[in-house]
């Protein structure tokens, strides 16, 4: 396995700083638009693990929006899986050059949405990764396969909805996505200052676009952004959050191999959060077309989303400084193998004291990083394999989660919590 890692950000970096402590792949090509960046990736790798681990390391240069300069880095270095570690902007970008590259390819986040333009808080419109699905088939019959949404959420959240559905429920009720976390990030003197832990130009997209829900008897609709606020109770000492709906790909992917009653994504915000994302909303600092903005040099177009996330610091850079820990996991509610109701939520927390002491990487992009790579691992070993556009959710959950937490695999803890249940399961 030769793999192009596209991306050598917050989370291609620690994607590269955990595959060299795994030896399942033949060499990664860490690339990126700045090769200074891939380039202090492989030196951190020869620094920390030494020369022979560096080997298996090569960096490069890379537009991620040009298709014709991917392929021909994959081709020029044979590689066999492209993984894509950049803003979802560049998806169907990449996407449609591993096809042509013919190669396999995997990604943490799928291709954008579009809002209905007639009743956008009522009917979706193009839905997340619809484009990628939409061309399942050619995937399946060129032999490849496209592995889309393996990050944390969605990707370890899929994972675990498909091992709930195969063995812990006989049916099930809803399937609720659950984030939350209690990381402060604060300035030199020790103030807390508004520093989002991961990329505010996806965390803008997804939090400001109409949520998707789907109903068994609905099937997808859409509602207000930040509707349907809960307090939730995160574990491991996080504690009550404020959740929200806000839109994910889990929704859109979910529903094709699960059933369940509803799929919900909900977000712990809270409300200063909140705030300043309908403060840029209302300024229109959400947008992405660019805009022609007079500057001493003259006049320059520039997307407002992009001026944001150029002003904020950078996620990955914020480590030192952020305290706390942040939860992924997945409620679901239903009917047990016992036949009684029953609530779990399983779950993965991670300390940011714990990433940065042990892979200098903040704790949100470190809990992406693992996935992508323990499927890649499947994916050599000949566990996880199939043809066309699939989700994780297709796959046996098991292998997966027996590879995570192992201590000769990524000995990455996961969790499941029994929780009282609501009410009774409710029938279609």
């Amino acid at each position: 396995m030769k793999i192009l890692l596209i991306g050598a950000g917050g989370v291609g970096e620690a994607i590269a700083k955990l595959a060299a402590t795994r030896n399942f792949y033949e060499h990664i090509v860490v690339a990126d638009y700045d090769f200074g960046r891939a380039e202090s990736v492989v030196a951190w790798i020869r620094h920390r693990h030494g020369e022979a681990t560096a080997a298996k390391f090569t960096a490069a240069k890379i537009d991620a929006s040009v298709a014709a300069q991917i392929v021909e880095v994959a081709a020029a270095h044979n590689i066999t899986h492209i993984l894509n570690a950049v803003e979802p902007k560049f998806v169907n970008t990449i996407f449609s050059a591993a096809f042509t590259a013919g190669v396999h390819y995997i990604d943490m986040a799928m291709s954008l949405s579009e809002p209905n333009e007639r009743d956008p808080f009522h009917l979706p419109g193009i839905k997340l990764g619809d484009a990628q699905y939409a061309v399942h088939d050619q995937w399946e019959r060129a032999g490849k396969l496209a592995l889309v949404g393996m990050g944390v959420e969605p990707g370890l959240s899929n994972v675990f909805t498909r091992y709930a559905a195969d063995y812990l429920f006989d049916a099930i009720d809803e399937v609720s996505v659950k984030d939350g976390s209690n990381l402060v990030v604060t300035n030199d003197v020790g103030e807390e200052i508004f520093a989002p832990s991961f990329s505010i130009w996806t965390t803008i997209e997804e939090c400001l676009n109409p949520p998707l829900i789907w109903q068994r008897d609905k099937g997808f609709i859409t509602t207000q952004p930040f509707s349907e606020p809960e307090i939730f109770d995160f574990p491991e000492g996080i504690g009550a959050v404020e959740c929200v709906n806000v839109e994910h790909e889990e929704v859109t992917m979910l529903p094709r191999t699960i059933q369940a009653n509803r799929f919900t994504f909900k977000y712990g915000l809270g409300a200063d959060f909140i705030a300043v994302l309908k403060t840029l909303n209302r300024l229109g600092l959400d947008g992405t077309r660019p805009t022609r903005v007079r500057s001493a040099q003259g006049p320059v177009d520039v997307a407002p989303r992009d001026v944001v996330a150029a002003v904020l610091p950078n996620p990955a850079s914020i480590g030192p400084r952020m305290t706390g820990k942040t939860c992924a996991g997945v409620l679901v509610t239903g009917t047990g193998k016992d036949g009684q109701p029953r609530a779990t939520y399983l779950y993965n927390v991670v300390d940011n004291q714990w990433s940065m002491e042990h892979f200098e990487s903040q704790c949100v992009v470190w809990q992406t990083a693992f996935n992508p790579l323990c499927a890649l691992e499947l994916m050599a070993e000949g566990v996880w394999k199939g043809a066309g556009v699939l989700g994780p959710e297709c796959f046996d959950a098991k292998p997966f989660l027996d590879l995570l937490s192992s201590q000769h695999g990524y000995d990455v803890k996961w969790h499941q919590q029994e929780r009282m249940p609501a009410s009774p399961l409710r029938m279609p």
